[in-house]
């Protein structure tokens, strides 16, 4: 199987890396030369990582293409690109719709939504999928964990959390920013913060089947200092905030 990469981004590249370091079959992986200093990092480390000469190489070389630019750029050079039939397209592009991709593709080739993030570098992370496809489904299983989703609607709730990877590594720049502000050095800082909330995400994982109301009950003391730390964020209104970052970011995506 010959894998192409429309798009040499962070998601691209992660994405690139977890296929190469997992147990996944394939021959090669070709990438579009548009992020020239990413894709010759990718094809130094990775012996079956290819620089194509443009982007409708990519498409005519390999079996299952994979979008991964900017809705902008998308919106430029795709309809530009002749696709096949028998190819299967995975579009990482967050506001572009299913049928969108489908007058763009203009073939009846299979195409799947999917929303990897960073972490699937490290075999890592939820990868949601629509609508649901038993081969995307196994491939992703191997460099994460594949989430099928059964309407575009609902899809979208996803796409709109994905949206707060940033905010939670802005608040992990916080909180170490004010430790060394306290005298600590920021490399004991930062490996301080990133190793709480490691330990802290993965026993949220081990307790997911509870509610989390349990976890935030359970963290706490009478008097203590989670209790006083999560009531003054709940009255700062920090909570309703994060809720209305969700709905706004919701709001942009059913836009389109």
């Amino acid at each position: 199987m010959k894998l192409g990469f429309i798009g040499t981004g962070k998601i691209a590249s992660s994405v690139i890396t977890g296929i190469c370091t997992s147990k996944i079959s394939f021959q090669k992986i070709l990438v579009s030369p548009r992020n020239r200093n990413i894709a010759q990092k990718l094809k130094k480390r990775f012996r079956k990582v290819y620089i194509a000469k443009n982007n409708q190489e990519v498409v005519d070389k390999c079996n299952w293409v994979f979008l991964a630019v900017t809705p902008k750029v998308g919106e430029k050079i795709l309809p530009k690109l002749k696709y096949r039939s028998n190819q299967k397209i995975i579009s990482f592009i967050s506001t572009i719709n299913l049928d969108q991709l489908k007058r763009i593709i203009k073939k009846k080739a299979k195409i799947v939504r999917a929303i990897p993030l960073p972490p699937i570098s490290l075999g890592k992370g939820p990868i949601p999928i629509y609508p649901p496809d038993k081969q995307v489904k196994n491939f992703f299983n191997k460099i994460g964990t594949t989430v099928e989703i059964r309407s575009e609607k609902s899809s979208k709730n996803f796409w709109a959390t994905s949206g707060m990877m940033a905010p939670f590594y802005e608040m992990l720049k916080v909180l170490s920013d004010w430790l060394v502000k306290k005298g600590i050095k920021r490399e004991e800082a930062q490996k301080y913060i990133t190793s709480l909330f490691v330990a802290l995400s993965e026993d949220s994982i081990i307790n997911s089947k509870k509610h989390l109301r349990y976890l935030v009950s359970e963290s706490q003391t009478k008097g203590g200092l989670n209790e006083q730390g999560v009531k003054e964020l709940r009255k700062s209104g920090f909570y309703k905030s994060l809720e209305k970052s969700l709905n706004s970011i919701l709001k942009r995506l059913n836009k389109k």
